[in-house]
């Protein structure tokens, strides 16, 4: 029998094995979560770009790189390992755990909601940041962090509950791949979404023609994708918040809400042929959980503000 050294590398080619013939299943596993997570990664994407609104262009891109990296160690360093625990010795709580943080995305939901209804504007921000004085900056990163914190703990409790059948290891590196893919998909994008502007105004300045047209089209374009992606963020809160509350509760023994959502959907959905029918099922149960999340949101809003907000006040 080998011994020392020579056992050592016979265990490290036997695992190495193991983990050649997992990687199929590992990119799979961490495909289907990771779609899972989408509607939260695309909130996560549209909110970004608020907290660095208002600074010095200059200032833009290394305040992203601050919340980058703040990103990376809240998945990586805290949540990650917080998750693996989790699924190996408290499986039980994360149908809990994902009702709560689909509260919290029902209420941030119909807060933009109400806002654009002019219901509830507590949440615009009073004077650009630019004029608040630097130390606004590091309040700006230290918000979006926290705010990151929430969204990835989202993000990695949904794709935790798509790999209560993998091993822990497995676990981990998942987990590991999609934290790391998402924040450098959001950053980056986030990064390229706030400097756009200034990429439209350069070429519209050191170009003739159709590239200065074009630069400015970029210039004018910006606002009204800023706004769009604004709406799809809050829709995608919407949609999620409310998917998890009732897929989880469905899951800790009451299928009230799932049963609620079927009766309705059901006659809409017969009336297309078999082949769309699954399509059309899925566009359904987005929207009624749309709406039941916005609902679910207005009616929690009020003691969110009396008895969170309030406090902080």
């Amino acid at each position: 029998m080998p011994t020392g050294l020579v056992a050592l590398l016979d265990d490290v080619a036997a695992i190495a094995k193991v983990a050649a013939a997992s990687i199929d299943d590992i990119g799979v596993a961490a495909a289907r979560a990771g779609t899972k997570s989408a509607g939260v990664v695309i909130d996560d994407a549209a909110v970004t770009p608020t907290y660095v609104t208002g600074f010095d262009p200059s200032r833009e891109l290394p305040m992203i790189w601050k919340i980058t990296k703040g990103s990376f160690k809240n998945k990586l360093v805290f949540l990650l390992p917080a998750a693996v625990l989790l699924g190996q010795f408290a499986p039980f709580l994360i149908p809990i755990i994902l009702i709560i943080g689909g509260l919290f995305l029902c209420y941030e939901a119909a807060e933009k909601v109400l806002e654009w209804f002019h219901v509830d504007e507590s949440t615009k921000h009073d004077q650009p940041a630019i004029i608040e004085g630097h130390g606004r900056e590091e309040e700006m990163v230290s918000g979006a962090i926290r705010t990151d914190l929430i969204l990835s703990g989202e993000i990695m409790a949904i794709a935790l509950s798509e790999l209560t059948d993998q091993a822990w290891w497995q676990q981990a590196v998942i987990l590991a791949l999609i934290g790391i893919v998402i924040t450098i998909a959001v950053y980056g994008a986030v990064a390229l979404i706030v400097k756009m502007d200034d990429i439209g105004l350069h070429l519209a300045r050191e170009n003739e023609g159709v590239v200065a047209s074009f630069g400015r089209g970029l210039i004018l374009f910006m606002p009204k994708l800023l706004a769009s992606i604004s709406v799809i963020g809050t829709l995608a809160m919407a949609w999620v918040g409310g998917g998890l509350l009732v897929h989880n509760i469905a899951a800790v023994g009451w299928h009230g809400p799932e049963h609620l959502i079927d009766l309705i959907s059901h006659p809409l959905v017969n009336l297309f042929s078999a082949s769309a029918e699954l399509f059309v099922s899925g566009i359904a149960f987005a929207i009624m959980s749309g709406l039941l999340g916005v609902v679910t949101g207005a009616l929690i809003a009020p003691l969110v503000h009396k008895f969170v907000l309030h406090g902080e006040t």
